[in-house]
């Protein structure tokens, strides 16, 4: 895997359905060296801090790979790096091959997969879809957060090497699915496994409780 664009933004508002939105979805790419820390990205600003940013979201990653797929769903010809709202477009993140709890050393970092994504409605905004959410959704594959193990600096071109990787874990595509696939048959075996990993973000983990009681 490797980072084909570094990709940050500044926070700012823009109008959706009649009311103002402050957002800092609309990532574009930077070239050189990016420091990235605890918290984010150097020249990286979140607007809503309860579901972006901090500890467990602290870096945000989405495969080049699915890029192909989206230009045919939105019927676009261009979509550049960065238009899901990714600091990290990176070449063969696929969810269902990464795990919850791998680590990753990449340029002077170590990086640690906490969770998946939960797209919100700035999702829409920033591919003038409505109907983004929704089928981001239900095409699983929705990117990978990451925490900061080891602070430092990354470069595009940087390859993410994995170093370690839990025993019994589950994938990023796996334990989304549980939560929003309702024909997912693997659903309760992945969220009782999904509750007791300390890997796992604290909130995520709260949302895999809530939801076995409704499959068990």
């Amino acid at each position: 895997m490797k980072i084909v664009s570094i990709n940050v933004s500044k926070k700012r508002v823009v109008e959706y359905k009649g009311e103002p939105v402050t957002t800092g979805i609309f990532k574009k790419p930077v070239k050189g060296k990016v420091l990235v820390s605890k918290g984010n990205l150097e020249g990286d600003e979140q607007a809503d801090l309860k579901h972006h940013g901090g500890v467990d979201m602290a870096v945000y990653a989405f495969a080049s790979d699915h890029y192909e797929y989206w230009k045919g769903i939105l019927d676009r010809s261009e979509l550049p790096y960065g238009a899901f709202g990714e600091n990290l477009t990176v070449t063969g993140l696929i969810e269902e091959k990464i795990f919850i709890g791998d680590r990753f050393r990449v340029g002077d970092c170590l990086l640690e997969v906490s969770q998946p994504r939960i797209p919100c409605f700035k999702l829409n905004i920033a591919l003038d879809s409505d109907k983004a959410v929704k089928l981001f959704k239900e095409y699983f594959n929705t990117g990978v957060y990451f925490r900061v193990l080891k602070e430092g600096y990354i470069g595009q071109g940087d390859e993410l090497r994995k170093v370690k990787e839990l025993t019994g874990s589950i994938s990023v595509k796996s334990v989304f699915r549980a939560l929003f696939d309702k024909e997912y048959t693997r659903s309760k075996q992945i969220l009782e496994t999904a509750y007791q990993l300390q890997s796992l973000s604290q909130e995520w983990r709260e949302k895999a409780k809530k939801r076995l009681k409704r499959v068990s």
